[in-house]
């Protein structure tokens, strides 16, 4: 039967771990925790279950993801974030998996909960990532936002029919905060490609956000929350122009 590594990488996770520790307990064979040094309860809570809990400083996104990687027991890895957790439906697929042999890799529909209600919309669902993937030919790219696996094989592509629960953010501010971080982190991204941006931009690009979440993909049958959600996309699609416009000013 195949076994299969989980790798998480967490700082101050202490609302999520937990319950995504235990939705990979019955699935999974070795369960590896990378902590940039938490400042919560997150080692706490993770030493409370059978999981390697390893201390590293902060590398980025993809060499934190990779060093998880490397240090996998098993030659298939599931990757997954603190903020997520395995439906039944989803444990239960595994399972199933692990009875034949894996091959290539396999991508999940993640379905997010935002501030308690399920989006359905808003193009956040559909959202397919590459979750469960062999360690030899994979390795996370160098992306200091929004990493990307690239592999060494063409590898076959398969896709499970259950969804990955993924339990985003608990209120509008922490929403806005992480948009924020992930918006000027996108914007050093474009500047270092040289992507250009019009003196415009930024209000273009916000109004072009909200229509496209709000009306285009449907935002408005997730109710007040695709209001916020889209609202909230905006003004980040606003700040990371805005701060790719400072940048080449500054340069």
């Amino acid at each position: 039967m195949p076994e299969i590594s989980a790798i998480i990488i967490t700082f101050n996770e202490e609302r999520n771990i937990g319950r995504c520790i235990e939705s990979l307990l019955p699935v999974m064979d070795e369960i590896i925790i990378i902590d940039s040094f938490s400042t919560d309860k997150t080692k706490e809570i993770c030493s409370a279950y059978p999981v390697k809990f390893i201390e590293n400083k902060w590398l980025g996104y993809s060499q934190t993801k990779n060093l998880g990687n490397n240090l996998a027991k098993f030659n298939y890895i599931f990757s997954i974030d603190a903020d997520e957790a395995l439906s039944k439906d989803l444990q239960e697929e595994i399972l199933s998996l692990k009875k034949t042999n894996l091959n290539g890799v396999y991508k999940v529909n993640r379905l997010t909960n935002y501030c308690g209600k399920w989006i359905y919309h808003c193009g956040w669902f559909p959202d397919w990532k590459i979750r469960l993937f062999p360690k030899e030919f994979s390795k996370w790219n160098n992306a200091i936002v929004h990493e990307e696996l690239e592999f060494s094989h063409s590898l076959p592509e398969n896709k499970f029919q259950s969804v990955l629960e993924h339990y985003s953010y608990y209120s509008c501010a922490q929403h806005q905060e992480k948009a924020d971080q992930y918006s000027l982190l996108t914007a050093k991204k474009y500047f270092d490609q040289k992507k250009k941006s019009m003196v415009f931009s930024p209000i273009m690009s916000a109004v072009s956000r909200f229509i496209s979440m709000y009306f285009l993909k449907l935002g408005f049958l997730d109710g007040s929350s695709g209001f916020m959600i889209a609202k909230i996309s905006a003004k980040s699609n606003f700040l990371k122009y805005k701060e790719l416009n400072r940048l080449y000013k500054q340069n």
